[in-house]
């Protein structure tokens, strides 16, 4: 998994140069620092769902494209953003006992999107499918395993997971509540 982040940094890095984008432009698009940018190119940082989305709509390329080069190079399947990693954002106005954490951010402009509320009850059965899109997962409640191509990742609540949908998947629920979750389709219009 390590390599599949440190790749999303090569490729942020190389599309930039191709480009002949400045880390200080890319930053300003994107709406975040050029410490940041550094830090992700570099490996030495994992960038939050909602700050990669803002880095590749800045980079002006397609985000399945974008996926598909990354996961060509490294073979992983998918991004599990544990919630302990989220990112917190910070506010300029002090505010006692409000604290933000950025789950996503706005939709890209090459990219369409869906946004459900699933439940998935105990002892639900379905077999895996296939959707022509990329899948992010947040989870609200409750647990579950999801099985993605011939992995099986445990995710929780305050989890994120971000995988291809075009692998053949399905989430299982092992345990004795509901599993709720957020679920947004990502279509890109060249599909």
């Amino acid at each position: 998994m390590d390599d599949f982040l440190i790749g999303i940094g090569k490729r942020i890095k190389s599309i930039r140069k191709k480009k002949g984008i400045t880390i200080s432009n890319l930053a300003s698009t994107a709406g975040v620092s050029n410490g940041l940018i550094s830090r992700i190119e570099n490996g030495r940082t994992i960038p939050s769902l909602p700050v990669l989305l803002e880095l590749i709509s800045a980079l002006e390329v397609d985000a399945s494209n974008f996926f598909e080069g990354v996961e060509k190079k490294t073979g992983a399947k998918y991004i599990l953003i544990k919630k302990e990693e989220k990112q917190l954002l910070e506010k300029e106005i002090e505010a006692e006992g409000f604290t933000y954490f950025q789950i996503f951010g706005k939709s890209l402009n090459a990219v369409g999107f869906e946004a459900v509320v699933l439940t998935i009850s105990p002892n639900s059965k379905r077999e895996k499918v296939i959707t022509d899109a990329w899948e992010f997962k947040y989870v609200l409640s409750g647990s579950c395993v999801y099985l993605i191509d011939n992995e099986e990742i445990e995710v929780n609540q305050g989890d994120s997971l971000y995988f291809n949908g075009r692998l053949p998947h399905v989430p299982i629920n092992k345990t004795s509540t509901d599993c709720t979750m957020l679920v947004l389709y990502f279509y890109s219009e060249n599909n």
